[in-house]
C-alpha cells in the first residue's frame, strides 16, 4: 500500500481545482489544502507542512509566473520539499531555477494536458515525492533551445529592462515607463549584470556590455 502522500495544491481556476482534489483523493493523496494564488500558496505550506505542492504557474494577480516564483522560494525555505508545477503553457522565465534548486531533486515540471493520462500523472508525482525529477518533453525542447541564449538566465521582467536600457534610457526613465520605484528598477539592473556574468568594472561600462550581449543575442535570435 502507498503511504499517504499530503499536498498543498496551488491552481486558481475552479473546476481544475476541484477537479484535481478529487483526482488525488482517489490515488491516495491527502490534499491538506487547495488555495487559488502564490501568497495563499507560501502561507498554506507554512501552515500545513506538506510532503507535496502542485502549483499553477500563472495565478493572480498578474497571471504570469507568480506560481513558478512561489515554488522557487518554498524550495529554498524547505529544502525538503517535493514540487510539481503544472503550466498551460512552457514558461521559461524561472523554469531553470525551479529546475535547479536543492540539486535537481524533488521537482517536476509539467504541462497540463499530461493530467489527461491520470495513471501517467499520478505515477509522475510519486516519483517527484520519492526524489525524482520529471519534466515533460515540450520543457525539456524549449529550455535546451533557450539554454543557448545568454538571456535565458533573465526573468521577463529583468528582459524588459533590459530592453528599455538598450534603448537608452535611464533608470528614472525606465521606473516611469514601468510605473515601478526607480529602486525597484535599480533591483533589477543589479540582477541582469550578475546573471551575465559581466566582468566587475564600473556600472557604467557594464551597462554598457549588458546592452552588447542583448543586441548580440537578439541578431543571432
Amino acid at each position: 500500500m502507498q503511504p499517504t502522500v499530503r499536498v498543498v495544491l496551488a491552481e486558481d481556476g475552479v473546476l481544475l481545482r476541484e477537479g484535481l482534489v478529487g483526482l488525488l483523493g482517489k490515488f491516495g493523496f491527502d490534499v491538506v489544502a487547495a488555495v487559488e494564488d502564490a501568497d495563499a500558496l507560501k502561507a498554506a505550506v507554512e501552515e500545513h507542512s506538506p510532503d507535496l505542492v502542485v502549483t499553477d504557474i500563472r495565478m493572480p494577480p498578474g497571471f504570469s509566473d507568480e506560481g513558478l516564483r512561489a515554488a522557487v522560494e518554498l524550495r529554498k525555505a524547505h529544502p525538503g520539499l517535493a514540487v510539481v508545477a503544472l503550466s498551460q503553457y512552457v514558461e521559461l522565465s524561472y523554469s531553470a531555477d525551479l529546475l535547479d534548486s536543492n540539486g535537481g531533486t524533488s521537482v517536476g515540471y509539467l504541462l497540463k494536458d499530461r493530467i489527461v493520462d491520470v495513471e501517467e500523472f499520478v505515477a509522475a508525482l510519486r516519483r517527484v515525492v520519492g526524489g525524482g525529477t520529471v519534466v515533460d518533453p515540450t520543457v525539456v525542447r524549449q529550455l535546451l533551445r533557450r539554454s543557448r541564449d545568454p538571456l535565458s538566465r533573465l526573468s521577463a521582467r529583468e528582459r524588459e529592462v533590459l530592453a528599455l536600457i538598450a534603448e537608452g534610457h535611464s533608470n528614472t526613465a525606465i521606473a516611469q515607463i514601468l510605473t515601478v520605484a526607480e529602486v525597484t528598477v535599480g533591483k533589477h539592473v543589479g540582477n541582469i549584470l550578475t546573471k551575465l556574468d559581466l566582468p566587475l568594472t564600473d556600472d557604467k561600462n557594464r551597462r554598457v556590455l549588458a546592452v552588447l550581449t542583448y543586441l548580440r543575442s537578439r541578431a543571432a535570435a
